[in-house]
């Protein structure tokens, strides 16, 4: 199993959830050896292994040897859970295409490169003489996509490429791969929030609270769980997505 983006909020969540559930976890991460380091021990305390590898999202190559270089490590992989995310604000009075590219090649070109190899691998496992080999990819969205405003411009077009992109690769991959979305509201506070603010956002939702990460994190494991599921989003928001924001939470 390979988490990106694990080594700290949201994605850290995700695998020591999966690692608590019995998977062995793969800790991806771009800068934050220390904290990769940390999950890594964190996970290694609830399953048999875990390790970490760094790469860099906007370089191709090294998102192509990134799967590689886990099953170097751990002999095999089942699934991929894309949580890294570039999150930087534009707006279209500032858009330019090269904010666009970064957050293109980072939340939908990685995604899609990983579950490309992924079922080269499952493939090849099949061919190998496993019969019943099968795959899943988790993408890491936002309702954001389901509830628009005018800010975080290039980073909302990438996730609605990504989105795009699940479908279209849910056809394409099947039947050994699944492909399967998880759009979380908000979840975890920021240097643009302060705690009192946080909590006032949380509660904006018709269920009155939003996701908390153990929230998205059950949910990543279930869709990664459940063989019946591909091509679809689940929602995971307090219903935030039925409510009309005019702009980002961190700006409100």
């Amino acid at each position: 199993m390979l988490v990106t983006g694990a080594a700290k909020r949201l994605g850290r969540h995700i695998a020591l959830a999966l690692a608590a559930g019995g998977w062995q976890v793969a800790v991806h991460y771009r800068s934050s050896a220390q904290d990769a380091i940390n999950t890594v021990a964190e996970c290694a305390l609830l399953t048999s292994t875990s390790a970490h590898f760094e790469a860099d999202f906007d370089d191709e190559a090294a998102v192509r040897g990134l799967l590689p270089r886990v099953l170097a490590h751990f002999g095999h992989v089942d699934a991929v859970v894309n949580s890294a995310s570039l999150f930087e604000h534009d707006t279209a009075d500032t858009f330019g295409f090269d904010a666009l590219q970064k957050h293109l090649r980072s939340n939908t070109g990685a995604p899609v490169l990983l579950a490309q190899a992924l079922h080269q691998h499952i493939s090849e496992r099949a061919a190998q003489g496993e019969a019943d080999a099968q795959g899943a990819v988790v993408n890491l969205l936002d309702q954001k996509l389901w509830n628009q405003n005018p800010d975080f411009l290039s980073y909302t077009l990438s996730k609605a490429a990504l989105e795009a992109a699940g479908t279209m690769l849910s056809m394409a991959l099947a039947p050994r791969v699944r492909v399967v979305g998880v759009a979380p509201g908000l979840t975890l506070t920021s240097h643009m929030l302060s705690d009192d603010k946080f909590a006032q956002l949380h509660s904006l939702s018709p269920l009155g609270r939003s996701s908390t990460p153990e929230d998205v994190a059950a949910t990543v494991k279930f869709a990664l769980e459940n063989r019946s599921m591909t091509g679809t989003t689940l929602l995971v928001d307090g219903g935030q997505h039925l409510m009309k924001f005019d702009r980002d939470f961190s700006l409100m």
